[in-house]
């Protein structure tokens, strides 16, 4: 990914994920990235940061999303993901999950 604003290294969270861009006028698959980090000292919330290949895009300047979370809304978030993955092994699996 040339111009890529998030760095990417051994400790990124996700890289090269399938992910979309979507406007009013345009939806575009793209590789992506995403990061989850906090400061090395004194850290008060977690960032998740998301940037999809720029390069893939042509509707949209290159960009990268960041959002600042407290560490309850981390784990909201993270519950929600680790539920909602279980609803889809499950599915995959042919096994039926009504929680969603």
């Amino acid at each position: 990914m040339p111009n890529r604003l998030l760095r990417v290294n051994a400790y990124t969270t996700l890289d090269l994920v399938d992910g979309r861009a979507r406007g009013h006028e345009f939806e575009t698959d793209a590789p992506g990235v995403v990061n989850v980090t906090a400061p090395r000292e004194d850290p008060e919330q977690v960032t998740l940061a998301v940037e999809l290949d720029g390069t893939e895009i042509d509707d949209l300047a290159a960009h990268a999303d960041e959002f600042d979370l407290s560490p309850a809304q981390a784990r909201t978030l993270a519950e929600a993901l680790e539920s909602t993955a279980d609803r889809v092994e499950a599915a995959k699996s042919g096994n039926s999950a009504d929680t969603f």
